[in-house]
C-alpha cells in the first residue's frame, strides 16, 4: 500500500495540539505537585517527571501518525538538515511552519494549565540560568536528537513513544536543568509563574544552549549513522509524508 501524504494544515494542527498538551502536562502536573506536596521539592519533581513521561508517551502515540510528533523545533530542524540531501524529511518551509505551530502551542498549553488550576496569568519569575543548567541543556538536547535518529535509522521508530518518554523522564533527574531540551516548551513555560516556569530573562540562554545541543546531536548522529538522513521521513515516528 502506498502511503498518502498528509496535508500540511493537518500536520500543523497536530503539532500545535501536541505541543500545547505537552506543556499543559508539564505545567499542570507541576502546579499539582506544589499543591499536593508542599515543602518537598524532591517529591514535587518526582510527580512532575512521572506525569511528563506518561503524558509525552501518550501524545506521541496520539499525534505521531499525523505529523511525526516532533513537538520541538530542534527535532524539526534536525529532520530537515539530515534529510535534505536524500530528499527526505521536512522542507525548510515546513520547518518554519512546524516551529510556529509548536511555539504557539507551547504558549497556549501554559495558559491552559493556568486556567485549569486557577492560577493568575503572568510571566514566570523563576531565574534558572547557571553554568550547570546551560551545560545540562546542551547534554539533554544532544541526547534527545541522537536518540530519535538512532531509533529511526535502525527501524525502531515504533518504539519512539516509550523510549523518548523514558529519556525525558530520566533527564529530569540526571540534568541540573530538569531537561527542557525544547525551545517551544521553554518559551511556553515563560508564561506561567509556577513550579515549571522559567523567567523571560533565562529563556534565551536556554534556547541558545538547545541550539548548541542540536548541532552536537546532529554530529553524533552522523558519526554513528552516516546515512540516517535517508529515514528522515519517519521522525519521530513513521507517518505518511
Amino acid at each position: 500500500m502506498i502511503a498518502v501524504s498528509i496535508p500540511l494544515p493537518r500536520r500543523l494542527l497536530a503539532e500545535f495540539l501536541g505541543t500545547a498538551l505537552l506543556v499543559a502536562v508539564v505545567v499542570g502536573s507541576g502546579i499539582a505537585a506544589e499543591t499536593l506536596s508542599p515543602g518537598d521539592v524532591g517529591l514535587q519533581l518526582l510527580e512532575n517527571s512521572t506525569a511528563t513521561v506518561f503524558g509525552l508517551t501518550v501524545l506521541i502515540l496520539w499525534f505521531g501518525p499525523v505529523s511525526g510528533a516532533h513537538f520541538n523545533p530542534v527535532v524539526s530542524v534536525a529532520d530537515w538538515f539530515l534529510g535534505r540531501r536524500r530528499g527526505a524529511g521536512l522542507s525548510l518551509q515546513e520547518v518554519g511552519a512546524y516551529a510556529v505551530a509548536q511555539v504557539a502551542g507551547g504558549i497556549a498549553g501554559a495558559v491552559l494549565a493556568n486556567v485549569m488550576f486557577e492560577v493568575d496569568q503572568g510571566l514566570s519569575a523563576k531565574d534558572r540560568v547557571t553554568d550547570g543548567h546551560l551545560v545540562a541543556e546542551v547534554v539533554a538536547t544532544a541526547g534527545l536528537v541522537a536518540l530519535i535518529f538512532a531509533l529511526v535509522r535502525t527501524g525502531r521508530g515504533a518504539l519512539a513513544a516509550p523510549t523518548v518518554g523514558a529519556y525525558i523522564g530520566a533527564a529530569y533527574w540526571f540534568t541540573s536543568s530538569t531537561s527542557f531540551a525544547n525551545p517551544a516548551v521553554t518559551i511556553g513555560r515563560v508564561f506561567t509563574d509556577t513550579f515549571a516556569g522559567i523567567a523571560p530573562g533565562s529563556a534565551p540562554a536556554f534556547v541558545a544552549m538547545q541550539v548548541v545541543g542540536l548541532l552536537l546531536g546532529i554530529a553524533l548522529t552522523l558519526a554513528l549513522y552516516p546515512d540516517a538522513g535517508a529515514r528522515a521521513d519517519d521522525v519521530v515516528v513513521p507517518h505518511p509524508h
